[in-house]
This record gives C-alpha cells, structure tokens and sequence, in this order.
C-alpha cells in the first residue's frame, strides 16, 4: 500500500515557512500478485484450439466389389494442382469398352465442384474413383476429399492410378 512518510525541514530561515515535503512510495507486490492470480485463471479456464480433422470411414475388409463402367466416374489428380476426370472406366485392352475422353479442370467452385453436381443430377448413383499420380501433392488428395464432402457424394474410392491411366493422361498432354 501507499505510504507517506515525512521528512525533516532543514533550518527554519527568518520569516519563510516552508510547508512540509512529502514523499510517497507505492508498494506495488498487491498489484503484481493481482496479475499474476489473473493471469493463472485466464490461462487456465481458456479452450485451446481443437485440431480440425477430416473425418474418413474406410471400409471392412471384405469382397471386392465392381464398380459398373455406365456409374463410374475417374478423378486423376495431376500435377500443378489440375483436376483430370473422365466417366466411365479406362480399360483399353477390353475392345467393348471406348477409350474415355479426359476433361481438365481445377478446384475451383466451377470445376470439379460444378462437374461433380451436375453428374450427380444426371445419375444418382454415382461412383467416384479418386487416382492421385506420382506429381499431385497431399493438398490435392485433401481438396477432393473436401469436394466429396461439400457435394455429398456417397460412394467415392481411392483407388491405385494405373499404367492405362497414365498413358491416357500423357496422350491427352500432347
């Protein structure tokens, strides 16, 4: 606490009085233990910020299924952050089956996102396959399974690229 302590005038002088001097010392341990107390209390009644995960239900174990060609749709994931899909499956050494046109895209609103609404309106039943290759990055791999997540698809898989969907990509490269 605040004290006031006196202090002897020197010599009174004829006729000038001079009022006493005081000096005050402020104690200031109340207020830094004041802080210290508040300081505990917010530090420990404070939430810390909770790590935001995505949340994935893979499968059980159990027979493999197939995917029909007419409800399928491949996502490859590309380099330089593109989008590669075509519908249907990529089997070229099944002459019943036409080689699939590649379409390119981003992630943007109107990319996979606009592609993947407008498939879903079309056929209900719609089953993703998601192919990163060898040059796409992990952010890419979590932008799609965003997009799955924001477009409510159902029934969507990652699924292994193949050398068939390789040589598709490279040909559409050129």
């Amino acid at each position: 606490m605040a004290e006031i302590q006196p202090q002897a005038a020197g010599p009174n002088k004829a006729g000038k009085r001079r009022a006493k001097k005081m000096s005050t010392r402020i104690d200031m341990t109340p207020m830094v233990d004041l802080a210290f107390l508040l300081l505990t209390f917010f530090m420990l009644t404070t939430t810390f910020a909770k790590p935001n995960n995505l949340e994935l239900q893979m499968p059980v174990k159990g027979p493999q299924t197939f995917t029909r060609e007419s409800g399928a749709m491949t996502i490859v994931l590309g380099k330089g952050h593109r989008v590669h899909y075509f519908f249907g499956l990529n089997a070229p050494h099944d002459p019943s089956v036409p080689t699939p046109e590649l379409h390119t895209t981003s992630f943007a609103a109107d990319g996979i996102r606009q592609v993947l609404l407008d498939r879903q309106r079309q056929q209900p039943s719609l089953v993703v396959l998601i192919k990163p290759s060898e040059e796409s990055r992990y952010k890419d791999m979590v932008d799609i399974l965003d997009e799955m997540n924001i477009t409510q698809q159902k029934k969507y898989a990652l699924v292994k690229i193949t050398p068939d969907d390789l040589t598709l990509l490279k040909t559409a490269a050129l």
